[in-house]
This record gives C-alpha cells, sequence and structure tokens, in this order.
C-alpha cells in the first residue's frame, strides 16, 4: 500500500493485490523527494514531462498527476504491475495523464534513443541492482537524448551504495534509501567555420569617381 502526498487526490492510500512483490517508495522519502522537486529545482509539476522508469505499481506515476502534471511515461516490465498502472490511473481520471510502457527499461532506453527528452527522469531500479548496471542505466539516459538540458535525472538507490559520476549533483539519504540527483550532460557545441566579412561592391559614386 502507498498513499499520494498532495496534489488532487492528496491521501488518497493505494493497495496492490497481496500476491504483487513489489517495494514502492515510502511515504516519508517520497515527500522529501517532491518537496526536492519543487523547492529545490523550482519544477512547476503542471508543465513537466516526466518519464518514470521502473514504475512499480504506480507510486511516483499517481503522485506526479495528482499534482496536475499532464505528461507522464512510466515504463515497467511486469505485466500485471503495469496493467495495474493503468487500471489505477483510469480509476483516478488520470488515464490521459499516464502513458504506460510495458518493456524492461534498459532495452526501451537503447531502443528510444533521442526520440523525446524529459524535464524529469527517475529511475527505481530493484535493490539487488549491481553498481556495474546502475552505471550503464544512468549512461544510457543521459548520452541518449531523454534529458532536456535544465532537466533533472534522480536514481533511487540503498543508500550503502555510493555512486559516483562527474554529472552527480547532490545525494540524499533516508534511512536505507538514498536519491542520487544528476544533471544533464552540456550541450555539444558544434564548431562552425568563420565566415569572412562581408566587403562593400566598389561604388564609384562613394570613391568620388
Amino acid at each position: 500500500m502507498f498513499r499520494i502526498i498532495s496534489g488532487r487526490w492528496k491521501s488518497k492510500r493505494i493497495s496492490a493485490p497481496k500476491n504483487f512483490e513489489v517495494r514502492p517508495t515510502t511515504d516519508f522519502a517520497k515527500e522529501a523527494l517532491f518537496s526536492i522537486i519543487e523547492n529545490r529545482y523550482h519544477f512547476d509539476f503542471a508543465s513537466v514531462s516526466v518519464l518514470d522508469l521502473f514504475g512499480g505499481i504506480g507510486s511516483i506515476s499517481l503522485e506526479f498527476a495528482s499534482r496536475e502534471c499532464q505528461d507522464v511515461t512510466a515504463v515497467e516490465m511486469n505485466p500485471k504491475h503495469a496493467a495495474f498502472i493503468s487500471s489505477t490511473a483510469a480509476e483516478l481520471e488520470m488515464a490521459l495523464q499516464i502513458n504506460v510502457q510495458r518493456a524492461d527499461v534498459y532495452d526501451y532506453l537503447k531502443k528510444n534513443r533521442n526520440r523525446e527528452s524529459y524535464d524529469i527522469v527517475l529511475a527505481d531500479p530493484t535493490f539487488d541492482t549491481t553498481e556495474e548496471k546502475y552505471q550503464e542505466l544512468i549512461a544510457l539516459v543521459l548520452s541518449n537524448g531523454f534529458l532536456k538540458d535544465d532537466g533533472i535525472f534522480i536514481l533511487e538507490h540503498q543508500s550503502r551504495l555510493k555512486l559516483t559520476h562527474s554529472n552527480l549533483l547532490d545525494t540524499r539519504k533516508y534511512g536505507n534509501v538514498s536519491f542520487s540527483f544528476f544533471k544533464a550532460n552540456e550541450p555539444q557545441i558544434t564548431d562552425h567555420p568563420t565566415e569572412a566579412p562581408a566587403t562593400e561592391d566598389a561604388d564609384p559614386e562613394k570613391n568620388g569617381l
């Protein structure tokens, strides 16, 4: 079970079937995360686009939609979990806000390179993810056009894992869960040959001829 923290469906409790093996972000950690997104990075939820990777049962996607976000894409491999996100979104009249994609996240990122950029990308892989796979995930997000130039990539992971990366801005710890925040890659500057300054045509009158 998880709770929507704020917005249209504030305090709404969402219960998944008991046979679902999921680990939704705790209410405490989620509340802290959204406070950072709103107050530190100054995002207007109503106007941002969001890519929610490893969507689980929709805790993050539904939270954004409740806060009036109109463009949320949730990627979840488990068919039952993906269906649960879709059905819950429909029940809460969020079906037009949340686009659920059933796919393996790594495959999805490889197949959709440079197709769409987002203001916010979040990822919550399973806690048994290796550091090598975390680094692959970071590279796939940052190097393939998924993040807008002023966007932010947020990776949820076990606090005992200490990630390092040149784009890492900050890591916030909430018990055994931490959120690491990454900036987008610097825009590539294309060198253009310097054009020679235009020269005035010879004008006999101006030259006194």
